[in-house]
């Protein structure tokens, strides 16, 4: 909806703005709209592309803006010397241009082997995790997940992995912003529906302490 020619926005075919993406001289002829510009136009600013009376509504993005506080003609300047809020009675047409519908048949719709967890949500794995509240608890973890390698899970079809997750942060150091975004990155991995359980790992002295997890 831009009019190349006068550099202008119609953001409804309903609205009585238009709006000016560029400065707008005196006299500058619009032309998809069919109008000039009676006053300077300021870049973003409205102008009108008909009559509008003193107290009828201005619209824009097809909805009431305001209302004229006097007559506007086309091309006016359409800004606070001319228009004024009051209240008025709305229709609250919900869901009025909703479309309906066609959904796909449930014996035709697109199914995968999943795993359905308790809070409904779906994962494609069914890992267990070892994370970490610290870097110094890392090699445990990784030891931990390396113990379940080669045949250890034979036992456990059920069972995809058991993956270490660590990080170079959590010790004394840490604080602040930096401590927030280890603990969100952890609960994330946490929280992942591909996890069917965690194992946190820490040693206690950490400035990232499990407990505040």
């Amino acid at each position: 909806m831009t009019d190349q020619q006068s550099t202008t926005i119609r953001l409804h075919p309903d609205d009585n703005v238009i709006v000016a993406r560029d400065d707008i001289a005196q006299g500058d002829h619009l032309a998809s709209e069919g109008v000039a510009a009676n006053d300077p136009i300021p870049a973003g600013h409205k102008i009108a592309t008909k009559v509008i009376a003193k107290d009828e509504p201005v619209r824009k993005y097809d909805q009431i803006i305001g209302f004229a506080s006097i007559d506007i003609r086309p091309g006016d300047h359409v800004h606070t010397h001319n228009v004024m809020v009051k209240d008025f009675d709305r229709d609250y047409m919900y869901g009025a241009n909703v479309t309906p519908v066609d959904f796909v048949p449930e014996h035709r719709r697109a199914t995968f082997q999943g795993i359905r967890r308790l809070d409904g949500r779906v994962a494609t794995r069914n890992y267990i995790g070892v994370l970490t509240s610290v870097n110094c608890s890392a090699t445990a973890a990784r030891m931990i997940a390396d113990h379940f390698r080669g045949d250890a899970l034979v036992d456990y079809p059920n069972v995809d992995g058991v993956v270490a997750l660590t990080h170079d942060y959590g010790c004394g150091g840490c604080a602040g912003i930096g401590l927030n975004y280890i603990q969100r990155t952890i609960s994330g991995y946490a929280k992942h529906p591909n996890f069917a359980a965690n194992l946190l790992l820490g040693l206690g002295c950490e400035a990232n302490q499990i407990g505040a997890m």
